[in-house]
């Protein structure tokens, strides 16, 4: 079946944090008087945190428990919560992978439709507007929105529906080989991994999203 669509996860796909979660943390606990954080301790931190909960659930209560977490013990002043979560909602907080917008206006010339299939809370669809991403996609299965997370297959099967596609006929980019790969394949997608950090072998994906014009033109073929 011709490739007809292609879905895109967003964190560690299309965007990441910038400089780091950690520098951001650091950033606004300095902000509110707290400045003996280091972004590196808060990156090790995080990712303690965040590998800790498999299932997390996205929403802005289960942001403040993991952020409550990171810091542990340290009692953080009124308000600091408040503002950092509004800081991920800023473009400054995220940069664009370089090879994203080259990509999508290669695919948008080819009239491929796009979509995004993400894990993220109600701050995704305006940030994207913000960061100037938005307007390339057809549809979004947001998982705050949808009430399930990949690797669920319904949260593929809701991008399938609003674009009015067979399952077989759209491609899904993604990072994670459980949430994105696995999870895609379950609904009947095609699937592709991004392999970002070149040090990883990508004998089943890519390294660059600038690798997929030419994957495309020959599943399309296909």
């Amino acid at each position: 079946m011709k490739i007809q669509a292609i879905t895109f996860d967003v964190g560690g796909t299309l965007i990441e944090p910038w400089p780091s979660v950690g520098h951001v943390y650091a950033e606004v606990a300095a902000q509110h008087g707290s400045k003996n954080f280091s972004a590196e301790q808060l990156n090790t931190r995080f990712k303690n945190a965040w590998r800790a909960r498999p299932g997390f659930a996205h929403s802005k209560n289960a942001w403040e428990k993991l952020v409550n977490e990171v810091f542990g013990p340290a009692s953080m002043p009124p308000g600091f919560f408040a503002e950092l979560y509004k800081r991920f909602a800023e473009p400054d907080a995220w940069h664009i992978f370089d090879d994203v917008v080259p990509t999508l206006d290669a695919l948008a010339s080819r009239k491929v439709k796009l979509a995004v299939i993400s894990n993220w809370d109600e701050r995704l669809r305006p940030l994207l507007h913000k960061l100037k991403l938005a307007d390339y996609f057809e549809a979004f299965s947001v998982s705050i929105e949808v009430g399930v997370s990949k690797p669920s297959p319904i949260i593929f099967e809701h991008a399938a529906a609003k674009l009015n596609l067979p399952a077989g006929s759209i491609l899904h980019i993604g990072d994670s080989p459980e949430m994105d790969i696995a999870g895609a394949r379950a609904a009947g997608f095609r699937a592709l991994q991004i392999h970002r950090n070149p040090k990883r072998p990508a004998d089943s994906g890519i390294h660059s999203l600038a690798e997929l014009i030419a994957l495309f033109d020959q599943l399309k073929m296909g």
